[in-house]
């Protein structure tokens, strides 16, 4: 098993005619090997046309309605980006990947409760984000697949890159991966630590999971409470930022210190109250989770 994509799901790409859209799912099926993952692009003004032999439509409903897909990839400029998730909830997605960067604080404000208002279905991964891959299935998103390796290991990430040295430090060290997902760092996002946490604690196929998140706000440590009172598994953490000082802005829009409150250390504190093993050392990562299983 996996969590939220498998060898079996199908994708449609919004923004499949722009530069970035193209690259990405090209990328993204070739990973695929040859299995018809990516099976629709969306674009109102494209609507007829393909890319390399996946067809445009008009809509994600008309997308969905044509060939099944359950789930969306997001590459659509920020200023018409949160429309673009928006249409993906709308046509009842069972989730939409948003890697878009830059959207417009209030515009996600505005999809977000409008989301929870009317109780939709579809989750939301991003913005902001690099996707989530389960390693020799299916890919998603802008991630290097190679350095990916199949296995038991869960990876949730408020990092792109760091997502990345992660898997890379484990896939060194012989251990793959069932699942690695980026929920990227914007305030004003989809799925948070905690949501990714159940679904690795409910996985059959994920023995322990790296967990990684930077300072602002109160993400991580709602997670590690989460973590002690319910995970069955085994976590190890580490928080980035930890020399940023109070009031600044630093990496990601949601990385800031504010009222003394979301640094690294106090994150970091409440993680290992909480019995999750963490390493101030992003060298570490890979070997901290090995010596826990």
């Amino acid at each position: 098993m996996s969590i939220l994509i498998n060898r079996n799901t199908k994708v449609m790409t919004q923004g499949i005619t722009g530069k970035t859209g193209q690259f990405h799912t090209r990328t993204s099926r070739d990973y695929a090997n040859g299995r018809a993952c990516y099976v629709a692009g969306v674009n109102p003004k494209k609507a007829g046309e393909d890319f390399e032999g996946i067809p445009i439509y008009a809509s994600v409903r008309d997308a969905k309605q044509a060939t099944g897909a359950s789930v969306s990839v997001i590459y659509v400029p920020p200023a018409g980006a949160a429309d673009a998730i928006w249409e993906a909830v709308e046509a009842d997605l069972d989730l939409a990947i948003c890697i878009t960067e830059g959207i417009p604080v209030r515009d996600m404000i505005r999809v977000r409760d409008r989301m929870r208002k009317e109780n939709r279905k579809t989750l939301l991964l991003g913005p902001n984000c690099p996707g989530v891959i389960t390693p020799d299935e299916l890919k998603i998103g802008i991630m290097p697949g190679h350095i990916h390796r199949k296995g038991r290991i869960g990876v949730v990430s408020r990092s792109g890159t760091l997502t990345y040295e992660a898997v890379g430090q484990l896939t060194a060290l012989g251990l793959g991966q069932s699942t690695a997902v980026g929920i990227g760092g914007d305030p004003v996002n989809g799925l948070k630590h905690i949501d990714v946490l159940r679904m690795f604690n409910d996985d059959p196929d994920t023995d322990a999971v790296v967990m990684i998140g930077e300072i602002g706000g109160s993400d991580e440590e709602t997670a590690a409470e989460w973590v002690r009172d319910n995970m069955k598994k085994p976590v190890v953490g580490f928080i980035a930022g930890v020399t940023a000082p109070p009031g600044k802005r630093m990496g990601h829009a949601g990385a800031i210190i504010s009222g003394g409150k979301g640094t690294a250390q106090e994150k970091l504190s409440v993680m290992e109250s909480c019995g999750i093993k963490v390493t101030r050392d992003p060298s570490e990562m890979g070997r901290l989770l090995k010596s826990v299983l």
